[in-house]
């Protein structure tokens, strides 16, 4: 393999809107390694709401060239459920365990996932970004990712804001114009 390009392209995966039960929370379930798409697919015919963030990535080897669909965030898949309803999901193929402190699933903060969703709906384009804990910390005022925070970084001749899920220790890099954004 001789290089990786990320496209503009985001794509949303795995939606299923059958879970309204109270207590429901979005949760981060790690998955077997490259199994991503599979869980989601399981828990989706389970009727069970799942978001698997993915994206476009142009991999080119001597001979060809071709474009993958692949996990934004390698080896989870974000489930919301009621946290007495997780064994329905960690029965599953492929399905390891939730994201947990002291034996106990952690929900991830309100509203993280839902603002992570309304980006990648709105077209934003989004790829994997190194994991960053500190930085200038600066929070989107308009567009798709209104309101989420983050760190802003330079790249080229663009600004980029990093978007950081601390639970998993994971994060995605955004697109923003530099006036849509301000400190914290």
């Amino acid at each position: 393999m001789t290089g990786v390009q990320t496209t503009a392209a985001a794509v949303i995966s795995g939606m299923a809107g059958g879970d309204s039960s109270a207590g429901a929370n979005w949760y981060a379930l790690y998955t077997c390694p490259r199994h991503e798409k599979r869980v989601a697919e399981q828990i989706r015919q389970r009727r069970v709401s799942c978001f698997l963030p993915v994206y476009r990535s142009v991999r080119r080897w001597k001979d060809r060239r071709k474009e993958l669909e692949l996990a934004l965030f390698p080896g989870y898949v974000f489930v919301r459920i009621a946290p007495q309803d997780r064994l329905r999901v960690l029965q599953l193929a492929g399905a390891v365990r939730f994201v947990s402190c002291n034996g106990r699933p952690v929900p991830l903060p309100e509203g993280e996932v839902e603002s992570l969703m309304n980006g990648l709906l709105g077209g934003s384009r989004v790829e994997p970004h190194p994991y960053l804990k500190t930085g200038r910390r600066v929070r989107v005022r308009y567009g798709p990712f209104s309101k989420a925070q983050g760190i802003l970084v330079r790249r080229k001749d663009r600004f980029r804001i990093v978007l950081s899920l601390d639970l998993i220790m994971r994060s995605v890099s955004v697109e923003v114009d530099e006036s849509d954004v301000e400190p914290c």
